[in-house]
């Protein structure tokens, strides 16, 4: 009886021994794979090619606890192509120099920039104002021309062409003044300013220059578009 007691404490102590060892490897190779998925985000945060304007985050995917890591006595080497580094996911390879061993993971690099778009669908000649306008993150990749970063610096304008909800406003679609608006020709010369009316003659947003009709002399100059009611001209 005490035999048989002895052997079943035996195999119960070997079972729990094997489950902790077990647990442990498990858990060192899990702290493994979570070491190269972070050392893989830090090494395309160093070398991708980032707009230092733009809002980044970079994410790793999981490496599959499935796979199997050898220990390495040196450092784990990190590298990806050019043409890799440039896009927004990275393919990233993993290697241990004193073997054979490697893996590839990759690396999502999302660059996303603040700029405003349209709230609801709208017709041309339609007034941008704070309702119809609103602050959205959108990835680098999508945006295309000048955008703008505030609504507030749009109100006022009118839209060229009809526009969707959630469409990224740029230069191309826009006129602060359009062709026709009556506007104030602000004319400046050695510290004294004239003020007289004016019939645009093309449309134009905020720093471009266009002609400009006066509706005294029936003159066409060359004016700045200041406001979405004002050019200015220099004389």
């Amino acid at each position: 009886m005490q035999i048989n007691m002895s052997k079943s404490l035996s195999t119960a102590l070997g079972v729990v021994l094997t489950y902790f060892l077990m647990v442990f490897t498990t858990s060192a190779n899990a702290s493994l794979h979570q070491t190269i998925k972070h050392q893989a985000e830090l090494y395309v945060q160093q070398n991708a090619f980032i707009d230092n304007s733009a809002d980044v985050n970079i994410q790793a995917a999981e490496v599959d606890t499935r796979i199997h890591i050898p220990p390495c006595t040196v450092p784990y080497q990190f590298e990806s192509s050019d043409s890799s580094l440039r896009q927004s996911n990275v393919s990233v390879k993993v290697t241990c120099p004193n073997t054979n061993w490697y893996l590839f993971t990759s690396v999502e690099v999302e660059q996303t920039k603040p700029v405003v778009v349209t709230s609801e669908t709208m017709s041309p000649g339609s007034l941008l104002t704070n309702k119809n306008l609103y602050i959205a993150d959108i990835p680098i990749n999508r945006l295309r021309g000048s955008t703008y970063s505030n609504t507030k610096s749009l109100v006022g304008a009118r839209l060229k062409r009809r526009v969707r909800p959630g469409q990224i406003i740029n230069n191309g679609m826009l006129c602060f003044v359009c062709k026709g608006d009556k506007v104030t020709i602000m004319a400046v010369a050695s510290g004294l300013s004239l003020k007289v009316s004016g019939i645009a003659q093309q449309d134009g947003n905020l720093g471009d220059t266009i002609r400009v009709q006066n509706t005294a002399s029936k003159k066409t100059v060359s004016a700045t578009v200041s406001s979405t009611s004002e050019v200015s001209i220099q004389i």
